[in-house]
């Protein structure tokens, strides 16, 4: 049954932060809740915990009530969490302890997820003292230590480098194959593509778009047309009524208005027997939807 919210809405005196948000996780895997500054997604995630009241709607896990007593779950908020001036495997172990875990066992899982994501060398040492990107690992650990049902990830990769995002990007992926329910809220437009299969888009409180990631950009024509090519080719793009936006070596991004110019196009160079390596209509990225929805 998973995770439901329905017509859930939150309100501070006369500014509503939440407007009849709605959205369903009926199996495990990642779902993007996607939003700009201040439109509404840390309101919505600390309802779902339970942080906040909510002032109308219904939260449920499994058909009941979202609860502690009967949701295990894990958060990461996108602020940081820990303790600057307490050595971190110290503050884990009292983390793990204030969710019920038993010492040794929070030891075991610790050392497994300090070494699982390359922190071990930092277990007695003051977190003040770590990276921004290692302290982000100290706080995903944190989250997941209590091997939760339910996790919400606000801005995972918040402060990593392209190795530790890659290697993050592969702990998530573990926790999915372990049947993990995860809600990911990030700026990071490429990292939902690459992790949800469904999107929520809201802006001021309000939906603005919802529902499965590929069938919202099938929705869409092809605006972009990529082509690289053994040879210069601009003055047949030209003639053929389109845009080239870049040309690097004969790597081509370009605009077309509709998708018969391109098959034109295509039919013309290969009648000139130009060879092409790429030749490829490019669907708009969830960047560009999220920035048409709400960029205003």
């Amino acid at each position: 049954m998973g995770l439901k919210i329905e017509n859930v809405s939150k309100r501070y005196g006369e500014k509503v932060a939440v407007d009849n948000i709605s959205l369903e996780m009926n199996e495990p895997g990642v779902f993007g809740l996607l939003g700009t500054n201040g439109a509404g997604k840390t309101t919505t995630i600390r309802m779902l915990l339970g942080i906040l009241k909510k002032d109308s709607g219904e939260i449920t896990w499994n058909g009941k009530e979202v609860k502690r007593k009967n949701v295990n779950f894990g958060y990461l908020p996108e602020e940081r969490g820990i303790y600057p001036k307490v050595k971190i495997f110290d503050q884990l172990v009292y983390f793990a302890e204030l969710k019920g875990m038993k010492k040794q066992q929070a030891k075991e899982e610790i050392n497994y997820w300090m070494g699982r994501l390359k922190v071990e060398e930092y277990k007695e040492m003051l977190a003040e003292k770590l990276s921004k990107g290692n302290q982000q690992k100290v706080q995903f650990i944190t989250a997941i230590l209590n091997n939760p049902e339910l996790i919400v990830l606000d801005e995972p990769f918040s402060g990593l480098d392209p190795v530790n995002t890659e290697l993050l990007k592969d702990v998530i992926l573990e926790l999915v194959k372990k049947g993990k329910y995860i809600i990911m809220s990030s700026h990071q437009m490429s990292s939902i593509e690459e992790f949800c299969s469904d999107v929520v888009i809201i802006n001021r409180g309000k939906t603005v778009l919802k529902g499965n990631l590929k069938e919202i950009k099938d929705s869409y024509p092809a605006k972009r047309l990529e082509i690289d090519a053994k040879q210069d080719i601009t003055a047949d793009i030209e003639n053929a009524g389109m845009k080239i936006e870049k040309n690097i070596d004969n790597n081509y991004e370009i605009t077309i208005e509709n998708e018969d110019k391109a098959h034109a196009l295509l039919k013309t160079l290969v009648e000139k027997g130009v060879v092409l390596d790429k030749f490829e209509l490019k669907k708009p990225s969830l960047n560009d939807i999220f920035i048409e929805k709400v960029g205003a």
